[in-house]
């Protein structure tokens, strides 16, 4: 039979091994394959301006406001949205007089700042906060009806503003997993780095 001292000694040995393993080892394993492997997703997906400035991340919406930029989504992710540590959508339901009356107001601001007739349709991404409040993405429909009041404020041609809404819309997965969507930050970027 074993004796007590045996027993903890075996404990205390077990629970250092692991410790070493599991809160040492293998953590500085993991982040050195990331970080070797995949060092832009390992360190966030920065985006940089011109400057190399870091102004965001590929993987969260930020607010654009103004009309030489695209919108993105509603955010209901903090109080003024786009709240990282705040990400969540608002918790209204469809029948909920609220949303509906938030998404009526919003639909009138949209057609109101893009010009659009008074019984254009608009995209519900473009009047609906996504469950995370942190989508960096609008829908192509949603920037195509944006993108003659970007062309307008900066001048430029509304084929121009399309071009680079084409090379900034990230594909389904794949090409069938999730829908084709237009990266607001990197297309915004873009736009401000194109000669003046």
């Amino acid at each position: 039979m074993k004796s007590f001292g045996t027993e903890i000694r075996a404990a205390v040995g077990s629970t250092i091994v692991l410790a070493v393993v599991c809160c040492g080892a293998y953590p500085l394993l993991v982040t050195g394959v990331t970080r070797t492997l995949f060092r832009d997703k390992a360190d966030g997906s920065l985006i940089k301006d011109a400057s190399g400035k870091i102004v965001g991340s590929a993987l969260l919406g930020q607010t654009f406001t103004g009309e030489k930029y695209f919108h993105p989504r509603p955010s209901a992710a903090g109080a003024n949205g786009y709240d990282a540590a705040s990400s969540s959508g608002t918790n209204l339901g469809p029948t909920s007089q609220k949303l509906n009356e938030q998404i009526k107001d919003r639909v009138a601001a949209y057609r109101t700042t893009n010009g659009l007739a008074a019984d254009q349709a608009v995209p519900a991404d473009a009047v609906t906060a996504s469950g995370s409040g942190l989508d960096p993405h609008i829908s192509p429909a949603n920037a195509g009806l944006q993108a003659a009041r970007v062309a307008k404020a900066r001048n430029l041609p509304v084929e121009r503003v399309r071009d680079l809404m084409q090379i900034h819309t990230d594909q389904p997965d794949l090409g069938i997993l999730g829908d084709a969507g237009v990266h607001v930050l990197k297309l915004n970027l873009a736009l401000d780095d194109l000669p003046r």
